[in-house]
Parts: C-alpha cells; sequence; structure tokens
C-alpha cells in the first residue's frame, strides 16, 4: 500500500503544499534554539503545522491561514532579506526559495480551493 493511499492524497500538488509546510513548520521548530527562541519563528512554525493539517485534512479554515501565513511570511523574508543581504549568502538564497515556494503553494492551494470545500 503506498503512501499516497495510506493519507488519502487525491491530488499530488495539494500533497506538495502539505509536505512544503510540514517540512518549513519543522524546520522552523528545529532552528528556534539556535536562535535564541524568538517568538515569530515559534508562531510561523506553528501556522505551518496547523496549515499542513488542514490541508491533510481538506479543512475549508485552511485557506484563511494560508492567506494570513503568505502576508507573515512575505514580511519575515523581506526583513531577512534586508538586515542581512549579501553578508550570508546562505541565508538570502534560503529566504528567497521561502519567499518563492510559499508564494507558489499559497496560490495552487487557493486555486484548487474547491477540493477543501467538498
Amino acid at each position: 500500500m503506498s503512501l499516497k493511499s495510506k493519507l488519502k492524497i487525491e491530488d499530488v500538488g495539494m500533497f506538495a503544499a502539505f509536505a512544503f509546510y510540514i517540512i518549513v513548520g519543522i524546520i522552523c521548530f528545529v532552528a528556534l534554539p539556535m536562535a535564541n527562541f524568538p517568538p515569530h519563528i515559534g508562531i510561523i512554525g506553528i501556522l505551518h503545522l496547523i496549515s499542513a493539517y488542514g490541508l491533510l485534512r481538506s479543512r475549508v479554515w485552511t485557506l484563511w491561514v494560508i492567506t494570513a501565513l503568505s502576508f507573515i511570511a512575505t514580511t519575515f523574508s523581506i526583513y531577512m532579506l534586508y538586515s542581512a543581504f549579501q553578508k550570508d549568502l546562505f541565508l538570502d538564497i534560503s529566504m528567497i526559495a521561502y519567499l518563492i515556494f510559499t508564494w507558489i503553494f499559497a496560490a495552487y492551494t487557493m486555486a484548487k480551493r474547491r477540493t477543501l470545500e467538498s
């Protein structure tokens, strides 16, 4: 039995969005002690995990969480890029990738919102 049938995922794109949100949520919690426990990273991690749960269970409220999270992630990424631009190349690349993937998966989820409503 495949993982796709165990998780009852019909759409591969929604599963990719689920995987993105769960991975970023875990990364936020791993990075939390390394950054001296700033509360905004914890809140972003919690919102990512809530979004992943909502996508896995096809909840309608997930759209609102993902919309709020996309604006929060945009603000966080732009601030990190502004404050550490050209000082840490890995941070710059990861924040740009995070920003791009956040908006790609938010747009995909909004486009496929009918699958969450049923």
